[in-house]
């Protein structure tokens, strides 16, 4: 079937299933696919099943793609033949010109182009729903240590008017917590975004964290305060806490 090469939405699904290696030169079935599956999945002897796995089902979708493919090339090309069969038996009775011909044939030619163009659109989505729920699923296995999110959640709550962490700042927070700079990044604009969708859910959160900080300034106060005492005994110094600090004291 000829293809309008010029068709941007084609041209964005061609380059699309190329890219996931579910077309090309080799149908997708030697470096493409595995290029596409291992930055799907990254590099590594414990991720080796799972890339497997993820391998066999972009396979079953691109012999999906290909089968269709063929069907379909095969019932237009068996189509156009019988329609000129058709045209030939009625120029016996009738004039029919190269024109109308070649208008028969393009009609038939778009009307297939628009069942391929479908069955693209519905083979880069089974490969977007494939990709997806295959990260997710990583994503859930590799969840943060508690201490971790402890670390972030307290820098999060901390600076909540601005919780935009400078290049340095990730930096430290990466060292503290075990993890790359990048993951922190992908972090903090999840929790962001998580934040900004449901406020509320995460005010009693926001408050536990900022309990914690209350304790931690007070003691640190406190013993600023004990060291002075203890450097000059002669002064004394006294004070005292307001009834909202108290009543974080009462939850912590």
């Amino acid at each position: 079937v000829d293809e309008d090469p010029s068709d941007p939405q084609l041209m964005r699904l061609d380059n699309m299933l190329l890219a996931e290696g579910v077309s090309g030169p080799e149908k997708g079935g030697g470096a493409a696919a595995v290029a596409a599956a291992t930055a799907a999945v990254g590099v590594g002897a414990d991720n080796s099943i799972e890339h497997s796995d993820y391998r066999a089902k972009l396979s079953q979708i691109r012999q999906i793609y290909h089968t269709e493919l063929e069907k379909y090339e095969q019932a237009c090309n068996e189509f156009t033949t019988h329609v000129m069969n058709l045209l030939r038996e009625q120029s016996r009775t009738r004039p029919i010109s190269p024109k109308e011909i070649e208008r028969m044939v393009n009609i038939i030619h778009r009307k297939f182009s628009s069942i391929q163009m479908q069955l693209k659109q519905s083979t880069c989505e089974a490969v977007m729903i494939l990709r997806s729920r295959f990260l997710d699923a990583r994503r859930k296995r590799r969840n943060f240590s508690k201490q971790a999110t402890e670390i972030l959640n307290e820098y999060f709550y901390s600076h909540l008017s601005n919780p935009y962490p400078s290049e340095e700042a990730k930096e430290e927070l990466a060292k503290k917590c075990a993890i790359t700079v990048s993951q922190v990044s992908n972090w903090f604009g999840n929790k962001r975004i998580r934040y900004k969708k449901n406020i509320g859910k995460f005010q009693e959160e926001a408050n536990l964290y900022a309990a914690k900080t209350a304790v931690t300034a007070t003691q640190a106060v406190a013993a600023a305060v004990q060291n002075s005492q203890t450097n000059s005994p002669t002064h004394c110094f006294c004070f005292c806490f307001s009834p909202c600090l108290f009543r974080f004291f009462r939850f912590v």
